[in-house]
């Protein structure tokens, strides 16, 4: 598309203003000139072809478009006898260039908001700017209008008329047709009319609708008065507030072009989701919410920045009651689509007006997220990253894995909510249960921990989560020294060991096997040992106590918790094997009541009715899932071993299973 700017006139109804400077270079406030904002504005509508007729002041309107800054690629044409023409001859020696594309025409002198360009570019026929909330003018164009076209232009018609500015959008076809009308013109010797005059002769011929912009400004400044006019309706456009929203912490060219189109619109306000929000629905930010905004406060483009605290637009909106929101049209299908309608209806509610830009993403935006997942994969950043989301969350979940695969499987389950939020695990729980079953072997600390070492490596590799890792014992204090030091060089978060001497038990199996409860002054003295070989203060080490499973009473249980908490535990895990969560509150509530710090850590799995908002109201600060994705497992694996056994074929147990494909598609091709 090309744009045609229409210089060549002297604006001589301007008085002094123009005496030593075209009409285009007036200034209109802000540092602005019409011809510079008509610039900055085809700039931002992505016009990088810019045809500029000039007259008698073509040096000076080739400067001024050589220091507006925009990158675009000009073309003059000088009218060598503007007092002698209008612009219908201008037009006519613009002729071979603008027969090629789409044209936007427009006069030199025209003042107009960013939202009329937008209309009238994306116009999918020929077009010109009316208003049906002006009255008719009486020197200047009005556009006859009939059966949703424009019939004619001009200053004489005032029937089934309208007020209208020469802002048009021209198809290809159109402008050639109006071109070869204005060559029979110039060749007739009819140079000092209205090209308009041409144009009324084969609108018959064109498509060229009428586009309504209401009271949006879109004005010629002809006189002094039309100036004192139009800088104040620039003032107001200028005050207007704009809100987006950003969870980003990369910003790229999309981003940059999107803020630059919103302030257009006003002054800018940008929000930043919290780290909470972005944590919840995608991955985890590299930079704090403080960070994120920090890159947005030294944009020319953005006036304020604050923060948002959750997915929904509500609380910000409500408090800033912004003219604009502006967001890329992807939400109107994707998981924010509640979101979306949520604005649509407290915009209503005091007249504010969304505006949605076709959504763009930076062809560099899939390397620069792959070297944030990389970044967020790095041992350090992922060891510190489950204390970062305690503090941030009070409440993580986080989903037992056992194999890469399953791996993959927690990092990238996201549920969308109705309301238009999104639920995803915190991290990942490497339990000595599912490791062992996976390898068929009883859970009794018959896995080595360098086979158990590899089951982390084999996650780590392809995921970005922070690891909790099912220690069982611990092992003799002397072990757990080594399995610390290993476990924090790796860049686990956790390691999660119980209060258990002797061959491991699973805990389920409580008081029917014989289990023995280690001593607290041993557990303590392991527990120093463990936080004496860690070398940062990221990696935490969790004291899991089995006096519940054990019916060694609730008092057991809490001595034991603030000993282990005095000997440096970082968190606390409790657990029981009774399907009533009575005795896990009973405990919760009562430790508490003296440490409000410590992290408690729960595995509800035999009290599974209890929700997380539950937990997190009563003071839990990570719920793990143990083994849920083990035991989802083996069913169907045997239902579909059955089934071909029964059926001497695959066909019947086929409809039950995932393409192939689908798995693939689970396994990134780069990790």
């Amino acid at each position: 598309m090309i744009a045609l700017l229409l210089n060549s006139g002297t604006g001589s109804r301007m008085g002094d203003l123009t005496k030593t400077n075209p009409k285009c270079m007036t200034e209109i406030g802000n540092g602005e000139t019409i011809l510079s904002r008509q610039l900055k504005l085809l700039d931002a509508a992505g016009i990088t072809e810019v045809v500029v007729t000039t007259g008698d002041f073509d040096e000076k309107i080739r400067e001024a478009c050589a220091q507006a800054g925009t990158g675009q690629h000009f073309t003059f044409v000088r009218n060598p006898i503007p007092k002698e023409t209008n612009y219908i001859y201008s037009m006519h020696l613009c002729d071979e260039l603008l027969r090629g594309d789409e044209v936007l025409l427009m006069h030199g002198d025209l003042v107009f908001e960013w939202r009329v360009l937008e209309e009238v570019k994306a116009s999918s026929t020929s077009c010109m700017v009316v208003s049906s909330a002006l009255p008719l003018p009486e020197k200047d164009f009005k556009a006859v209008v009939r059966e949703g076209k424009i019939q004619a232009v001009g200053i004489e018609f005032f029937t089934d008329a309208m007020a209208a500015q020469p802002l048009y959008h021209l198809t290809q076809a159109d402008m050639n047709t109006w071109l070869d009308r204005i060559a029979t013109y110039v060749e007739g010797g009819q140079v000092r009319c209205y090209a308009e005059n041409a144009l009324n002769e084969v609108t018959s011929g064109m498509t060229l609708a009428p586009l309504d912009v209401g009271d949006m400004l879109c004005s010629e400044i002809d006189t002094p008065e039309d100036l004192r006019q139009v800088t104040g309706k620039l003032e107001t456009i200028r005050s207007r507030s704009v809100y987006l929203c950003f969870s980003t912490d990369v910003l790229h060219a999309a981003h940059i072009r999107l803020l630059e189109r919103a302030a257009l619109l006003g002054r800018v306000t940008v929000g930043v989701l919290s780290d909470e929000a972005v944590a919840s629905y995608k991955r985890f930010p590299l930079l704090t919410c403080e960070e994120r905004k920090e890159l947005f406060r030294h944009l020319s483009s953005v006036s304020c920045v604050v923060e948002q605290r959750t997915l929904s637009y509500r609380e910000n909106l409500e408090r800033f009651h912004p003219d604009f929101v502006v967001h890329g049209d992807n939400w109107k299908s994707d998981f924010q689509k509640p979101i979306r309608q949520e604005v649509l209806e407290i915009l209503e509610g005091y007249g504010g007006i969304l505006v949605e830009y076709p959504y763009a993403r930076d062809t560099r935006f899939s390397a620069l997220e792959g070297r944030a997942r990389s970044e967020l994969a790095l041992p350090d950043s992922r060891r510190a990253r489950l204390r970062q989301l305690i503090a941030m969350k009070g409440c993580v979940t986080a989903m037992e894995a056992h194999s890469g695969i399953t791996g993959l499987i927690v990092e990238n389950t996201v549920v969308h909510e109705p309301s238009g939020g999104a639920h995803q695990f915190d991290a990942m729980w490497i339990s000595s249960l599912c490791d062992s079953t996976a390898k068929g072997k009883p859970d009794i600390e018959l896995v080595d921990m360098s086979s158990r070492f590899r089951t982390i490596d084999d996650i780590l590799e392809v995921t970005t989560k922070p690891i909790i890792f099912d220690g069982d014992t611990g092992g003799l204090p002397e072990h757990f020294v080594y399995t610390v030091r290993s476990l924090e060089r790796m860049g686990v978060s956790m390691v999660i060991i119980e209060d258990k001497t002797g061959l491991k038990k699973n805990s389920l199996f409580g008081t029917e096997v014989q289990q023995t409860q280690d001593s607290i002054a041993h557990f303590q003295e392991k527990i120093r040992a463990g936080k004496r070989a860690q070398k940062t203060r990221d990696f935490m080490i969790c004291a899991r106590i089995e006096s519940l499973i054990l019916e060694a009473g609730m008092e057991d249980a809490l001595t034991r918790a603030f000993a282990f908490v005095e000997a440096g535990a970082d968190a606390i895990m409790i657990h029981s094997r009774k399907k009533d969560p009575t005795e896990i509150f009973t405990f919760v509530e009562s430790f508490r009541s003296r440490d409000r710090v410590t992290p408690l850590v729960v595995v509800p799995t035999s009290f599974n009715q209890v929700t997380e908002d539950e937990w997190r109201s009563r003071g839990v600060n990570v719920v793990i899932y143990a083994n849920q994705l083990t035991r989802a497992g083996f069913p169907a694996m045997q239902s579909a071993a059955r089934s071909i056994l029964t059926h001497h074929r695959a066909q019947e147990c086929d409809a039950s299973l995932m393409p192939i494909g689908e798995i693939i598609r689970l396994i990134p091709e780069e990790n």
